[in-house]
């Protein structure tokens, strides 16, 4: 029994609250289980859903493009130490031969339970807003090439991003909704009408949102604007205090609603590692006071961020509404991927995926499917 602190529920904040875990799961008779419940006090604390995480490529030292099954479960339990309870690994452009091989490792740990499924992001992007990904490894998005890789994944691929305007865009759009997998709109050089056409087609995600494709003009509001507009469409946004600047996350949660922003890390190897040098792919990055560059030209080569800073800096910085950082950050990219009967709120007959926060909402427990994995510091 988890009991005293602030509850964050799908129906509001209740002040002294409780929560019962029985076995793996929230307990759906709860007077049944309190009878020979342990008893954790929280008072003074915060009690949410686990974190969801639906952009992440890897941490803890480890890539989830290039590392072993042992290296990518120490990336996997990094970021669960850090409170994401469900992550989905995400990929970077790498040849098709190699990035096929790495899906069927993937979808291994999938089918364990380890991640809740694969984003390929690359190599169907635009060379002109490429960002950290090999630009002599990109290609179109061939329906063909991309089927391909939905096959490798044996039903655990969860979201490929691509830049809809290059040749066989549309048509992989198509494709990847009828199959079942999220299309994604990222890294693109579209313009606002060729973004409208990728919605109309079934492409529900933009990936990092204001990263990697046009700035919003007054005369051509490219990509930015189609997606903030479109109710259809769930935002991702990286919040590190580096990727955006405080205006444009509250523009994007003002314009899109807090029903429609969902929180990532995309995350790379230093996310709870340290500086120094990595490999992204093919391609070296350097990581200075926890930003991450290529050694060559300099791009931001995705994020050191945990999703606990994400929650702590959203509500202590950016000032958005508890309720509203706990959508973002589990019950919409829950809903995303279609789990949120599962996970994504605290709620009778869920998973037992919480976290706990203190006053100045630092992480101090988090429990994953009943256990836990960092047993709450309240004193």
């Amino acid at each position: 029994m988890l009991s005293g602190a602030r509850v964050v529920l799908p129906t509001g904040i209740v002040d002294g609250g409780r929560v019962i875990v029985e076995g793996t799961r929230i307990a759906e008779d709860a007077a049944g289980a309190a009878e020979s419940a342990e008893v954790f006090d929280l008072t003074g604390h915060w009690l949410v859903p686990g974190f969801v995480d639906v952009h992440n490529h890897g941490g803890g030292g480890a890539s989830f493009t290039s590392g072993t099954a042992e290296e990518i479960l120490r990336g996997i339990h990094t970021h669960r130490l850090h409170g994401t309870t469900t992550l989905v690994a995400s990929t970077v452009t790498v040849d098709m031969g190699f990035l096929a091989e790495r899906a069927g490792l993937l979808s291994e740990l999938a089918e364990q339970g380890e991640i809740a499924g694969i984003h390929f992001e690359g190599p169907f992007i635009s060379p002109c807003r490429k960002g950290a990904h090999s630009e002599e490894l990109l290609r179109d998005p061939d329906p063909a090439e991309v089927r391909k890789l939905i096959d490798a994944a044996r039903g655990q691929a969860r979201m490929v991003t691509l830049a809809t305007e290059l040749p066989g865009g549309i048509d992989s759009v198509q494709l990847l909704v009828e199959h079942g997998v999220i299309a994604a709109v990222g890294h693109t050089d579209a313009s606002y009408e060729q973004t409208v056409e990728a919605i109309d087609a079934g492409a529900t995600v933009a990936t990092h949102l204001f990263n990697a494709m046009p700035v919003l003009g007054h005369r051509a509001p490219g990509p930015v604007a189609a997606l903030l507009e479109d109710e259809r469409v769930t935002v991702e946004l990286i919040n590190d205090g580096i990727h955006l600047h405080p205006a444009s996350l509250e523009l994007a949660f003002r314009h899109a609603g807090g029903d429609r922003v969902a929180f990532i890390t995309d995350a790379m190897d230093a996310a709870g590692f340290g500086d120094g040098r990595y490999q992204l792919g093919p391609l070296e990055v350097e990581v200075s006071e926890g930003v991450a560059r290529l050694v060559e030209g300099g791009s931001i080569a995705g994020s050191t961020l945990t999703m606990d800073r994400a929650f702590q800096r959203a509500v202590t910085v950016d000032r958005l509404p508890v309720e509203e950082v706990v959508a973002a950050i589990s019950a919409n990219p829950a809903k995303l991927l279609g789990i949120y009967d599962r996970v994504g709120s605290l709620e009778p007959g869920k998973d037992a995926d919480l976290v706990v926060l203190d006053a100045e909402f630092a992480l101090r427990g988090v429990m994953r499917r009943g256990e836990w994995l960092r047993v709450p510091s309240t004193g």
